[in-house]
């Protein structure tokens, strides 16, 4: 395993974070929003089930505020974070099927669920794993380095 480089992390989440929460809050206001305003079928069936996993996504990861290194967000990591929320949101609709409570069972939820909450682990994946533009070019360089240290044995 290796291990983090909590500098570089720090920096990387804190000039993300303000695009973090503005996703948030748009996911947020959007889902809400679903319950007094009525766009039609679409609307009020799928909107809320794609952007309430999403906005959670968001909040659960602290991808919103500046990454301190803590207990909560070295459990909620990527994958771990998607595998609790698909198994929650998969839960939901199959207790539904099974009419374990009175709901309406409808599997394009299943469709909807994933139609944001996928799309947003990618980018987050992507943003916290190798994005070496903010270092410098010592810094790249002192890295490719260890790698070279690391492959040879």
């Amino acid at each position: 395993m290796q291990p983090i480089n909590i500098v570089n992390r720090k920096t990387r989440h804190d000039r993300l974070a303000p695009f973090w929460a503005a996703g948030l809050i748009i996911l947020g206001t959007v889902g809400v929003s679903t319950i007094r305003i009525d766009w039609g079928y679409f609307w009020k069936g799928y909107v809320l089930d794609m952007t309430g996993p999403a906005w959670n996504y968001i909040l659960f990861r602290g991808l919103f505020t500046a990454y301190s290194e803590n207990i909560w967000t070295r459990f909620f990591t990527p994958v771990r974070t998607l595998i609790i929320f698909l198994i929650v949101c998969f839960g939901i609709e199959t207790a539904q099927y099974l009419h374990l409570y009175d709901a309406t069972f409808d599997p394009w939820d299943f469709l909807a669920y994933i139609s944001i909450l996928a799309p947003l682990f990618l980018l987050d994946t992507c943003v916290s794993m190798g994005d070496d533009s903010h270092k410098t070019k010592e810094q790249r360089s002192k890295n490719k380095d260890q790698r070279k240290t690391v492959n040879t044995f």
